[in-house]
């Protein structure tokens, strides 16, 4: 855990959220600044800033993180109609909070390329 990380703290019952989801592998919340009616985030419980700390080996956990997201979009109601996820990567890739998180975006036609 990095002490001053956000979603460590939330993980850990530090900061107040409303936990979607939680299991062995992730936990997923509600963004505080949604782009769509449906922007969920799927946060991995290990932290880690990006894939890059991960090394060559497969990691199990992945699988979980995206069963989770596949799992919360049938939950919220985006599973047939389409969703996107996204993994913003560094400061030029978008990322904000230095612990690897997946977006969920969903409910309206989504058009473009990223997040903004």
């Amino acid at each position: 855990m990095a002490d001053d990380c956000i979603f460590c703290k939330i993980r850990n019952g530090e900061i107040p959220s409303e936990i979607l989801h939680s299991d062995d592998d992730c936990f997923v919340i509600r963004d505080i600044n949604p782009l769509a009616p449906t922007h969920l985030l799927v946060i991995p419980n290990r932290h880690f800033a990006q894939l890059s700390e991960l090394g060559t080996e497969p990691n199990p956990a992945f699988a979980g993180i995206f069963a989770a997201a596949r799992a919360m979009a049938e939950r919220e109601g985006v599973a047939d109609s389409g969703y996107r996820l996204i993994i913003n990567q560094g400061i030029d890739g978008g990322q904000e909070v230095m612990h690897l998180h997946m977006h969920l975006l969903g409910g309206k036609p989504l058009r473009g390329l990223g997040l903004g």
